[in-house]
């Protein structure tokens, strides 16, 4: 080593870099983004990685995160892709439009036969055993598992040089376990699975050392590695400790001396790397540490060997499967023209990489950069160059992964290779298995002497054969794909070269320049073979569409790839002349330039390829696409001639625009040839068809023209510009056209886009003068325009009141603006006017009133007199316009009129007097007039819309509602108008207070009973501001029973609800009785509509009943015995007679139903009354008292089945609940036994132990949160609750409650009411005699909840949402009382079905 190695820059040592080319590299070339402006320190710093784990720093003395600078903090974000780089960008957007991103065989993977054979060999023929480790320097050693160490050379033949050791060694100390070689190859260090260590000349095979001592016996050498300086190695055994070698040579005596680095008592190690620097970094400043990288089970640790031991930095891993392979792995990588180490380490599926670099002040600097995430577990992992890894995942899959982009670029089975796993020795089997089970478990997956890497190279030990893998180099790559006849995909790799955005590259030396001439001169041969390949496997037979179908997977990317290097000669001389030979591949190519030219990636064409082009299209009827190549091909490459004679008789107008343009310099004949296509059919009047699509594009073109841009695309050149605007201006006004008949009118082109599209012909013109208004010249072809379309259009019949209206609208925004120069004789809008708002004229009404409307809206110098235009607006019906004029004179109660008579706009009158009487801007005198005029249109408001008018009577017209109600004359629209008025509102507004009256309500009751009684019922019971008196009287008038009834109840009458409502029913019964008697009698033809009548009289009969049910039921839990007899029995026998009646008749299906309509009263009578009082009025009945027992057996079973029932529901639901009571008690009791576990052993208040004397008895209390308290100290804090004696005290602990915000536990005690549980446990300590052990004695103190216990017992009780199975048991019970409730709580009750289920079981 050099002796002043701190002389020398790291920039020379860089500049030896030969494998790297450190003073080529560039940042394209390594993905470095370019950035506007370099990040601050700060912002830098300041950003989160959300992803990553916080990187602690145990030794923050050594590694202060304060040295960072910005140019470390640029190199940690070198992992970023080229994301930045908007070049790149777009560079890869074009070449991913043919291909994803192809990196091809990354990987060269080679078996070594040589020593695979012989590996297999020596096991057989000298019993040598399986291999074990193996290590690559200059040469390879393998170590097997009979101790010996057989070292083979690198060259073709990988003869066999030496075996070192022998058998009996293998006896005495085990398998080899570690192998290691020094940087010079001339000496190898052999671990052994027994703890020896032996080391071995390499130049002629003889033993040096057996080192014994090294380190304690019975373990196993996981790892022996040397570092730079061959004096110095360091070893890991199956303890977990590391131990530093140091050889000495004296007086010709070796010896060794051995240094523990770390203790596996404080953490097992069991990945060890010393930082190898290459030759040429042998002077790097960092080579002087002699750093060490260690892997134990739970961190990384980096330590420094030089000058003295001492640690740089612990790393803690982020959390991952126990099982996972720690992996260590340096490398030295360029960054930005340093060369500085990169520490890569695993330990499960995140690779972390931390720049390890040498400040000036002489400390070592570690810096974190991006990690790399996998979904794999590794077990191994290895540089193969500074931008590249090769990783090995549990499963045996190798993965090489491009560290920049973090790409996995190939993926490798090396299931074949049978990895050799060292789990034996991180068992250490050989010395009786006396590891951790910790250590044992990660040697499951085990295989670092299986894995060795140098210069390049990595080598990987199978149990039979030895493979090594290389990177390819670039061109193999290519051939690779080659060779798979992948052209395709070998052309999109050798792309990514030429452009610098491929991966793991190599063998592509010198300046950019250079390699992109390399690159292309193979892309050129690959796109020659690529063409000879397909014309060769060109199917000969077969469908036309298969062949094109072929072409057309290679030819756009032949077309693509040419052009990408800039070769077009390549494409229309070689290329062109070998696909020619085939017509279909021919025709594809012609076609597949369409994309390009379209792009502008291709402007020029040679002749020939031209003249085929054109041919081609043409023969294929594909003008749409010839049109769109010829307006972007350079002029210089048409043949004018032919190209306007195919335009023309294929009508390609766009592509004749732009070679007449830019060909000749001739505008305007373009102008007429579109003239004279559409200029015909407007003329004869004949509907437009594809005749649009050309009357567009002369409108777009003239506009075009004037402006000053080419068509379709482009700008007209400057010196142009004016020359073709007055040309255009000239034709517009020709008074004729260049073939003219006699009956042609003057001004045809004007004349003619005036017919096509008037409004948009003017919408151009406006444009136009806007662009010109310097231009003298252009001003007087304005002014002469304007006149022109006066004269065409005013007082001519052809044209519409809306094409007129435009006319006039465009001159007065003209006219209107500041610079104007037009002139227009102003009785001409006097003419307009007239002809809009002429009364005899009905059609196109609308449209002649919004043309007005919008020349109105113009203003500046359109002014007409307005009260001859108010008379000529109301005359025509132009309420718009009579609203425009009336607002400007304030006449609101006019524009209401205006609404009123407009079919199209009454709807918005009640927005419109809304906002006017709300908005501030409108004086009380206005609004009042607009009042008036509300009120005397009210009939007809309540016509248009109740609902609203009721919205504005509510706002604005509160103190007037009877003014209003008084002027109805028709009762049914003060009917609309009272329900829209009084139904509730969501909104409160003040006017609501004033609709509260009893008289409104009542008035509307009236009306309900005499047009709605439907609604009768909803509105009493949704409305209270009636008097019950009163709505009686209006009920009872009418005979509505029902609302009577409702409004007895409410009342408190019971008995007179019942008397109107059984009088109802037995109404409804007398009805269906004689319809039953007549159905009897009548004719049979009659059946099917008596047997309707027959069923709506029943559905009557049945709501009446559940009317009589409901009404008892609601009444009966306040009424005493005989109160309830009084209202059930006369229900009962009303019954009972009318199924008498109804069994005379002999309805059968009457009698059913009947019959089945007693049995439901009884049913719902027996919760109420007793049994034997039932039986007893049955027995008195004449039907059932002298019947036999058979007729009444339905009714007193039926009776007898629902006593069951109710019984069983009890006993079930008593059963539950002491089951829910014992499971309860059984918890609180549980947890109130529970011994309680103090966290810690002194007070959290005083902070000192809870014996704080010796000789002193002091009680403590803990609680069951955890915390430990002297009872002197919490009586201190005033924690205590209440005045009760000591032993009843009750006390909440300090800490809990004073994190809490300080709650005290008094207030929630008494808030809560609950009864205590979670008792605390008071403990007295009590100490005799000096070293005797405390006696603590536990006293139960009255049972109390502090406030984590209340905290507790709320969660508890939260398992028990919703209702409570008693409460839902007792509303059931009580369903037919309070139907209201149930079916608020259970919707569709009558289907609600209990279903029981025992209490929720909680593990302990």
């Amino acid at each position: 080593m050099t002796d002043s190695p701190d002389a020398r820059s790291l920039v020379s040592a860089s500049s030896q870099l030969n494998l790297m080319e450190v003073d080529a590299i560039d940042d394209k070339e390594f993905d470095i983004p370019q950035v506007d402006t370099p990040p601050t320190l700060e912002s830098i710093l300041n950003e989160l990685e959300d992803e990553e784990e916080p990187f602690v720093l145990e030794d923050t003395c050594v590694l202060n995160t304060d040295n960072m600078d910005a140019h470390s903090c640029d190199t940690s974000s070198l992992a970023s892709s080229d994301s930045g780089d908007p070049v790149h960008l777009k560079r890869k957007r074009r070449t991913v439009d043919l291909n994803p991103t192809v990196h091809g065989s990354v990987l060269r993977h080679s078996l070594l036969k040589g020593i695979s054979a012989q590996i297999v060999s020596a096991a057989d023929k000298v019993d040598a055993g399986l291999p074990t480790a193996i290590t690559m320097s200059g040469v390879i050693a393998v170590g097997t598992s009979h101790g010996l160490a057989l070292v083979f050379g690198k060259d073709t033949n990988q003869a066999l040089r030496l075996c070192l050791g022998s058998k009996a060694t293998g006896a005495e100390f085990g398998a080899v376990s570690a192998l290691s070689i020094n940087h010079d190859c001339s000496r190898l260090l052999c671990g052994f699975a027994k703890g020896q260590i032996t080391m071995w000349d390499l130049a002629n095979g003889k033993l040096l050392r057996t080192i014994n001592d090294a380190h304690p016996p019975g373990t196993a050498i996981l790892h022996v590695k040397f570092t730079d300086d061959p004096t110095l190695a360091v070893c890991n055994d199956s303890g977990g400790s590391v131990f530093e070698l140091a050889f000495r040579r004296v007086m010709g005596m070796r010896s060794c001396d051995s240094r523990c680095l770390f203790s596996g008592s404080k953490g097992e190690v069991c990945s060890i790397e010393p930082l190898h620097a290459p030759q040429d970094f042998r002077d790097h400043p960092i080579t002087h540490y002699s750093l060490l990288a260690m892997a134990s089970l739970t961190k990384i640790l980096v330590i420094g060997l030089k000058p003295s031991l001492k640690v740089w930095m612990t790393f803690p891993y982020s959390k991952s499967d126990p099982s996972s392979v720690p992996q260590l792995a340096w490398q030295f990588v360029p960054v930005q023209k340093t060369v500085n180490p990169v520490l890569a380490f695993s330990k499960g599926d995140t690779v972390h990489f931390l720049l390890v670099k040498k400040e000036e002040t002489g400390t070592i600097h570690v810096i974190k950069q991006r990690q790399l995430h996998l979904s794999c577990d590794i077990i191994s992992l290895s540089w193969i160059n500074s931008r590249t890894l090769l990783l090995v995942d549990s499963h045996e899959k190798l993965q090489v992964v491009d560290r920049p982009s973090q790409e996995i670029l190939e993926t490798l089975d090396l299931e074949q290779v049978q990895l050799v796993y060292n789990s034996r020795h991180f068992k250490s089997l050989a010395t009786g298995g006396n590891v951790s089970q910790a250590l044992a478990l990660v040697g499951e997956k085990a295989c670092y002497q299986s894995v060795s890497s140098y210069g390049g190279q990595i080598v990987y030990l199978g149990t039979k054969s030895a493979h090594i893998m290389a990177l390819r180099n670039w061109r193999e790559r290519i051939d690779c794909l080659l060779k798979q006849e992948h052209f395709v995909e070998a052309l999109s790799l050798a792309w990514s070269f030429h452009e610098g955005t491929a991966k793991a590259v190599v063998g592509l030396f010198g300046d950019p320049v250079k390699r992109k001439g390399v690159v292309a001169d193979k892309m050129v041969e690959i796109i020659f073979q690529f063409t000879e390949h397909a014309l060769k496997k060109c199917p000969e037979q077969g469908k036309i569409q298969v062949m094109e179908q072929h072409f057309h997977d290679v030819v756009p990317v032949l077309v693509d790839y040419c052009l990408l290097l800039q070769r077009p000669d390549l494409l229309f001389n070689q290329l062109y002349s070998r696909l020619v030979e085939n017509t279909v591949a021919k025709g594809v190519f012609l076609e597949s330039l369409e994309s390009y030219i379209v792009a502008d990636r291709l402007g020029h064409l040679t002749t020939p390829i031209m003249r085929d082009l054109l041919a081609h299209y043409q023969s294929n009827g594909m003008m749409d696409s010839l049109e769109r190549c010829i307006v972007h091909l350079d002029i210089t490459s048409l043949d004018i001639q032919q190209v306007v004679q195919v335009c023309w008789d294929n009508q390609l107008y766009d592509a004749m625009i732009y070679v007449f343009n830019s060909g000749m310099n001739d505008y305007i004949t373009p102008m007429e040839k579109l003239f004279a296509v559409i200029g015909s059919p407007i003329r004869e009047g004949r509907s437009l068809t594809e005749e649009v699509v050309m009357g567009n594009k002369l409108l777009v073109y003239i506009s075009c023209c004037l402006a000053g841009r080419a068509y379709p695309l482009g700008d007209i050149p400057e010196d142009l510009v004016v020359q073709v605007k007055n040309q255009v201006y000239e034709f517009l006004i020709r008074l004729h056209s260049a073939d003219s008949s006699d009956e042609e009118e003057v001004f045809p082109y004007i004349r003619t886009l005036l017919h096509f599209d008037t409004r948009e012909f003017l919408n151009v013109l406006a444009m136009t003068f806007e662009d010109f208004k310097n231009d003298k010249q252009a001003l007087e072809y304005q002014q002469r325009i304007v006149d022109i379309l006066l004269q065409v259009m005013v007082d001519n019949p052809d044209f519409t009141p809306s094409q007129v209206g435009g006319l006039f609208t465009f001159l007065a925004r003209q006219l209107a603006k500041p610079d104007n120069t037009l002139f227009v004789n102003r009785k001409l809008f006097d003419q307009v006017l007239e002809f809009l708002c002429c009364p005899d004229d009905d059609s196109r009404h609308t449209e002649r009133q919004q043309v007005l409307l919008e020349l109105l809206h113009v203003g500046g110098v359109v002014q007409f007199n307005e009260e001859r235009l108010l008379a000529l607006a109301e005359k025509a019906k132009f309420y718009q316009i009579c609203e425009f004029l009336y607002e400007k004179k304030h006449l609101h109660d006019k524009i209401i009129d205006c609404y009123l008579r407009d079919p199209l706009r009454k709807g918005e009158i009640f927005s419109y007097i809304h906002n006017l009487l709300s908005m501030p801007g409108y004086s009380p005198e206005e609004k009042q007039t607009v009042k008036e005029k509300v009120l005397q249109n009210m009939q007809e408001l309540v016509n248009l819309d109740p609902s609203k008018l009721a919205d504005l009577v509510v706002f604005h017209f509160t103190e007037e509602v009877q003014q209003i109600i008084s002027e109805f004359q028709d009762d049914e629209l003060l009917y609309k108008f009272l329900s829209c008025l009084l139904e509730p509102r969501e909104v409160h507004h003040p006017g609501t207070m004033l609709l509260l009256e009893h008289d409104l309500h009542e008035l509307l009751l009236d009306l309900l009973c005499r047009f709605a009684p439907q609604n009768l019922l909803r509105f009493l019971q949704t409305s209270q501001h009636y008097r019950l008196k009163e709505a009686i009287q209006i009920t009872q008038k009418y005979h509505h029973n029902e609302a009577t009834a409702y409004l007895l109840e409410k009342k408190g009458d019971i008995q007179g609800a019942f008397d109107v409502l059984l009088e109802t029913l037995k109404e409804k019964l007398s009805v269906l009785a004689a319809e039953s008697d007549g159905g009897v009698e009548e004719d049979e033809r009659h059946d099917d509509e008596e047997k309707t009548g027959g069923e709506s009289t029943l559905t009557g009969v049945k709501d009446s009943l559940n009317d009589i049910i409901d009404l008892c039921h609601r009444s009966s839990p306040n009424l005493n015995q005989q109160q309830r007899e009084v209202l059930w029995f006369p229900l009962l026998e009303t019954m009972m007679n009318s199924q008498r009646q109804g069994k005379g008749l002999g309805a059968k299906h009457t009698f059913e139903v009947l019959k089945e309509l007693t049995m439901k009263v009884l049913n719902c009578m027996s919760s109420f009354i007793s049994l034997p009082a039932i039986i007893q009025q049955i027995l008195q009945d004449p039907v059932y008292g002298k019947g036999k027992l058979a007729e009444i057996q339905g009714l007193i079973l039926g009776m007898l089945d629902t006593f069951t029932y109710e019984q069983t529901l009890l006993e079930t639901t008593t059963s539950l609940l002491n089951h829910d009571l014992h499971w309860s008690l059984a918890h609180l009791r549980a947890a109130v036994t529970r011994g309680l576990h103090p966290r810690q052993d002194y007070c959290n208040i005083c902070l000192q132990q809870y014996k704080r004397r010796q000789d002193s008895a002091e009680e403590i209390i803990v609680f069951s949160c955890g915390h430990l308290y002297h009872v002197q100290c919490l009586q201190q804090k005033d924690c205590g609750w209440g005045v009760a004696p000591e032993l009843q005290q009750r006390w909440s602990c300090y800490k809990c409650s004073s994190s809490k915000g300080g709650r005290g536990g008094t207030s929630s005690e008494q808030k809560r009411g609950r009864s205590t549980s979670l008792a605390q446990t008071r403990v007295t300590s009590v100490h005799h005699e000096a070293g005797a052990e405390a006696d603590r004695k536990k006293v139960f103190v009255e049972a109390t909840l502090d406030l984590h216990q209340e905290q507790s017992w709320d969660q508890l009780r939260c398992l028990y949402r919703g209702p409570s199975r008693l409460s839902i048991l007792s509303e059931l019970s009580h369903s037919n009382e309070k139907t209201g409730l149930l079916i608020t709580a259970q919707p569709g009750s009558e289907n609600f079905q209990l279903k029981l289920s025992p209490p929720p079981l909680f593990e302990e």
